[in-house]
């Protein structure tokens, strides 16, 4: 049985009167890339601080390893690899000095051997002598992953370790993610939608400080999609005849019209209509430009999670004001007020 290396249960967080995680559970696998989805200010940030010992919950218990993150924080900092958004590098030292101190502090042995081997594993072997404030921000986010595993950690948390990278950057630093997390747990927090999805064996899609849904990307796609979305784009405008024969067909349970010259047919799941589709668009007279099957976007999911949560939301409240006693002033349950007497008037 797989190892779990993450384990939170009921993790609650408030700073005052503000609730910045509400209840979290959730687990993470060895080898498991785990993306943590949400907007800015979800809780993505507290979550992962309380998960490195950076600081205590408000109540509620998270393991790394099978090590309590308060109780034990020293076993779990010798467990964790971490990588906030701001990767606090020292710019005047040198890319190599700079890992074999922060390999000295974690008590890494021979540490200068394990410092090139993670230049080696980073592509940095050839910067090792360059000063980090000379680096460019993909190459520093790169120094900041090589500092997060010198110490070859079972977890690795990575807090939006894409931000702020050109195109080229994202791509090499996303391909050294996946290289890494072969090896390691990784939980990755990020509000780019298609880097979860390119990335992550699983997600956990939080808003609010509460996690929303949580399943591998594939699943939660085939959950909230319920069918199969065909697009069809035709070389003229779909006239009457086709829209009905279409709507008509066995396992058809939707069809519109998306743009001038494109449909967008919802077939039952499991249902198989794309030759039927392509007969009848040419049996009225249409040309077809183009057919193919259409997956739904971890955005689109993502939207979908939040406007059902918005909705119930407002649906429990609304149920609330319902089945709430009716006021003691109304006139069915009130009592006349005292008249004042001659003391209190006084």
């Amino acid at each position: 049985m797989t190892q779990t290396m993450i384990q939170a249960q009921n993790l609650t967080k408030t700073y005052g009167p503000r609730l910045a995680i509400d209840r979290l559970s959730f687990e993470a696998r060895k080898g498991e890339i785990v993306g943590f989805l949400g907007p800015n200010g979800a809780g993505k940030t507290t979550t992962m601080r309380i998960l490195t010992g950076y600081m205590p919950p408000t109540s509620g218990v998270a393991r790394i390893a099978g090590y309590d993150v308060v109780e034990e924080s020293l076993e779990v900092r010798k467990r964790v690899g971490y990588m906030p958004e701001t990767v606090p590098l020292y710019k005047d030292m040198s890319v190599l000095d700079y890992l074999i101190y922060m390999g000295r502090l974690r008590r890494v042995p021979d540490v200068e051997d394990r410092a090139w081997e993670v230049l080696e594993r980073v592509g940095m072997e050839d910067r090792a002598e360059s000063f980090i404030g000379s680096l460019s921000k993909g190459m520093r986010q790169r120094v900041g992953l090589a500092q997060a595993i010198i110490h070859q950690p079972d977890v690795l948390i990575l807090d939006e370790p894409t931000i702020g990278l050109d195109p080229t950057q994202v791509v090499e630093v996303r391909r050294l993610i996946q290289e890494i997390g072969q090896e390691h747990t990784v939980l990755l927090s990020t509000h780019i939608l298609a880097e979860a999805q390119q990335l992550c064996d699983r997600v956990l899609i939080i808003n609010q400080g509460r996690i929303v849904a949580e399943d591998t990307p594939a699943n939660l796609q085939l959950r909230l999609q319920g069918g199969t979305r065909i697009l069809v784009a035709l070389q003229e405008p779909p006239r009457e005849t086709l829209l009905q024969r279409l709507q008509s067909l066995e396992g058809v349970r939707l069809v519109e019209t998306v743009g001038e010259r494109r449909l967008e047919i919802i077939a039952e799941e499991g249902q198989e209509i794309r030759p039927w589709v392509a007969r009848t668009v040419l049996e009225t007279g249409h040309n077809l430009l183009e057919m193919r099957q259409a997956e739904m976007s971890l955005e689109e999911i993502f939207l979908q999670l939040i406007r059902d949560e918005t909705a119930e939301d407002e649906g429990e409240a609304e149920e609330a004001d319902t089945n709430a006693p009716e006021s003691a002033t109304s006139p069915e349950t009130s009592s006349p007020a005292p008249a004042e007497s001659p003391e209190e008037e006084a």
